[in-house]
């Protein structure tokens, strides 16, 4: 179905979210991270889409990879439809190093690529699919639980695989790490932890999400004039 295309008539459109923490709205207990005020603002939109949050804290590509036709094969709420779009906000958990800052990564960069583009030709098969970017960490306060290291420079690795398998696979992609670093006080946006998204992060977030034209076109909520058809 072309992005953008009305499914039937008085019956909203439906979006799977499928991710980790950030998903999930971790590191925001006041709104429910950037997902749930998406949700919460199509609720107030004529015709605005369903958003089902299916955020799993600490989920990797593998993970994500394994839960995808279960947990999309039952949101339907009518007989014999599925969502019609997924959007994927994973790898954040891939890149951490286990155990000391130069350690092993949880999953290395070829395999998940590798497991990023079995993903999204998986998840095509099913709906339209849409990806997000990564967000910063502050390295200062690592390691995470006293295990797990994150770096910037690593987001910023595994954020060039995920536009690079986006682009391949001729998929939305929507960068998050440039757009939020761009301000020099983005560590400002994270917990302490310095790994999860505090409510500004979500909001600043939830700004972007909000306004991308790729889910505007999706969602029917822009001009057809101004949407790049996208088939399924």
């Amino acid at each position: 179905m072309p992005f953008g295309q009305p499914e039937l008539i008085g019956i909203p459109k439906k979006l799977v979210v499928l991710g980790d923490s950030g998903v999930y709205g971790w590191g925001d207990p006041d709104q429910g991270g950037w997902c749930e005020r998406l949700r919460r603002h199509w609720m107030e939109v004529p015709a605005g889409p369903v958003l089902y949050n299916l955020g799993v804290r600490g989920d990797g590509l593998e993970r994500v990879a394994a839960r995808l036709a279960a947990e999309v094969g039952c949101r339907g709420e009518l007989r014999r439809q599925i969502p019609q779009g997924i959007l994927l906000g994973v790898g954040l958990n891939d890149l951490a190093r286990v155990g000391r800052v130069s350690g092993r990564q949880q999953l290395a960069p070829d395999a998940f690529l590798f497991g990023l583009q079995q993903l999204l030709r998986q998840a095509a098969k099913l709906a339209p699919v849409m990806v997000l970017g990564l967000t910063p960490v502050v390295e200062e306060q690592m390691p995470f639980a006293e295990l797990l290291w994150y770096q910037l420079a690593d987001v910023q690795a595994y954020e060039a695989l995920l536009a690079e398998a986006c682009l391949e696979a001729d998929v939305p992609f929507l960068p998050l790490f440039h757009n939020l670093t761009a301000d020099s006080h983005w560590p400002e946006l994270l917990c302490t932890d310095g790994l999860h998204l505090n409510g500004e992060g979500h909001q600043r977030v939830y700004e972007l999400v909000r306004s991308w034209p790729a889910l505007l076109c999706w969602a029917g909520l822009e001009p057809l004039s101004l949407c790049t058809p996208m088939a399924l």
